[in-house]
């Protein structure tokens, strides 16, 4: 059996032929409001990668070389991944919002052997040679036209125009690798939003277990359209015979998308299944509610990246007449983890958020197991260490599942931090994540580890008293973060506003959860994650008080 995750595409082709595999409509509308998009069917999907294939062979490529890849959202960029997996390469995605600094650091420890890119990174590639030295291969998915610095440079749009105008057209070696299960296929990089960015290894048996377990949580096949938020979501969605309809917006600044683009989207192609990070529906929620819009054709809201508050599943019950929402847990070391759904929620779980219990983020994924061990930063080798909690008992939070990834690339110490062996060498991945599993199994979030709090000798997550504090009319968000032994201190978005103040003061005075708020702070405006932009970044916060720049 070829476990390679492109290995499906032929039998799509075969089989779905000319229904849309990827739809783009670029990323502004014409004067007319309209987008003019394009399309690739599944036959020309599977063409253009076969093609690709060929060329990236031809030019020198092989098995286990890895491929830097930076392309803009297009009908392109999944046929270049699907080539790339068709040879037995490994693509690397590292996210542009990290910042210069971690960009460069992630490439050099990675040391990849093909750049595949927007022009603007060929240039950063020269700029910052010692950075890049190890690429031997350059690629640029425009036109070549432009490169006057010497050295070769090959071109995605050249090889697709060569191929496409002549006739009859040349034909194609076919090209798919047999991977196995635990062969490499690609690695993704970490926000960094905790730490410095970290490059994971994806193997193909791990892609194959991830669209298994969304087929399964979410009903999803051949009938649904998928718009993704999140650009990688396309491929497991392409591997399902759906239809993925690229969304008009920058996946790396998902605050900033235009909700109206986003409504024209959607109801264009009448699209079944939403995903991505929180900060995109909240716009999207904002604009439906203000101009009084419904969208009918949506099942599925998959919303992932942070916490999302009640209220925000709330309003989409108006906005999605036959849909529901959903927010799965996970990360990018293993995903699924766990998965709820707003409708979930209602009743007894809502009272016991909004009464400052944490986040519940539902029951395990399928085949997954979740443990609450030990909250220490000790090294655990092996599973029969963990110090496994009761019920309701704080920890941190261990995973084992197919979906686990088994190491970060060249970085054994980070490995040993974050994996632990069973005694058949199977893989736990501790989440870095503090929760509990409430009686009926399910997984409840109070915050990460790195952003856990002392008071009284007892760890406390910052989640469930911002949770608390975010219920005060006029507060946006909260931060709950140490100032002291014993003293913790509440920052307010915002600017120092003595109603909001007395509110917080009062609400203390009569919630005893709250008595470890020592002090009241003000910050106009939280700095956030770079993926998702809406994870607070806590350390950052910290890191402000300290420098006195809290109001």
């Amino acid at each position: 059996m070829n476990h390679n995750i492109a290995a499906n595409l032929p039998i799509l082709a075969e089989k779905m032929g000319t229904k849309p595999a990827v739809i783009f409509g670029g990323m502004k509308p014409d004067a007319n409001g309209n987008f003019k998009y394009e399309k690739l069917s599944f036959s020309e999907l599977e063409e253009r990668s076969l093609l690709l294939a060929n060329r990236l062979s031809e030019i020198g490529l092989k098995v286990g070389d890895k491929v830097l890849v930076f392309v803009k959202p297009s009908l392109n960029f999944s046929a270049i991944t699907f080539a790339l997996f068709r040879l037995g390469l490994i693509p690397i995605f590292i996210d542009p919002g990290m910042g210069k600094k971690n960009l460069l650091r992630a490439v050099e420890q990675i040391k990849p052997d093909a750049l595949i890119a927007e022009k603007q990174v060929h240039w950063l590639r020269k700029l910052y040679s010692n950075s890049f030295q190890s690429i031997k291969y350059q690629i640029t998915v425009s036109g070549a036209t432009w490169w006057h610095w010497g050295g070769k440079l090959y071109s995605i749009v050249d090889w697709i125009t060569n191929y496409e105008k002549t006739s009859p057209k040349p034909k194609l070696e076919e090209r798919m690798y047999p991977s196995g299960p635990n062969d490499s296929a690609a690695i993704l990089f970490t926000s960094g939003g905790t730490g410095i960015p970290k490059g994971v290894l994806y193997t193909h048996d791990i892609f194959n277990a991830q669209v298994e377990r969304l087929k399964n949580l979410f009903q999803l096949g051949p009938d649904q359209i998928d718009l993704p938020g999140f650009p990688l979501f396309s491929l497991f969605t392409i591997t399902m015979g759906m239809t993925s309809a690229i969304p008009s917006m920058d996946p790396s600044k998902p605050s900033k998308a235009n909700p109206q683009y986003l409504v024209k989207n959607i109801r264009d192609h009448k699209a079944t299944f939403l995903a991505g990070s929180p900060a995109i529906w909240k716009n999207l929620a904002d604009y439906c509610e203000k101009e009084n819009i419904q969208l009918p054709s949506v099942k599925y809201l998959v919303m992932f990246g942070a916490p999302i508050p009640i209220e925000l599943h709330q309003r989409f019950k108006t906005i999605l007449p036959h849909g529901h929402t959903f927010t799965p847990y996970g990360a990018t070391e293993c995903l699924p983890v766990a998965n709820i759904s707003g409708k979930d929620i209602e009743g007894e779980i809502e009272t016991k958020v909004l009464q400052g219990r944490g986040t519940c983020v539902g029951l395990p994924a399928p085949d997954t197991k979740i443990a609450i061990i030990q909250i220490t930063d000790d090294i655990l080798t092996k599973e029969d260490q963990f110090q496994l909690k009761a019920p309701y008992e704080l920890g941190e939070i261990a995973v084992l599942s197919r979906t686990v990834t088994p190491e970060y690339v060249g970085m054994p110490q980070k490995t040993s931090e974050a994996k632990v062996y069973g005694e058949q060498g199977e893989v736990w991945h501790r989440m870095g994540d503090l929760g509990y599993l409430d009686e009926q199994g399910r997984l409840w979030f109070v915050g990460r580890k790195s952003h856990k709090l002392l008071y009284q000798d007892k760890i406390l997550g910052p989640v469930p008293i911002e949770t608390l504090i975010n219920q005060i009319p006029g507060i946006r968000k909260s931060a709950l973060i140490q100032k002291g032994k014993d003293e913790l201190e509440i920052v307010i978005e915002g600017k120092r506003n003595s109603i909001i103040t007395e509110k917080i003061e009062d609400l203390i005075s009569k919630n005893n959860q709250l008595s470890p708020i020592k002090n009241i702070s003000f910050l106009e405006s939280f700095p956030v994650d770079v993926r998702h932009n809406i994870k607070i970044d806590r350390l950052k916060i910290s890191q402000y008080a300290q420098q006195g720049k809290l109001q």
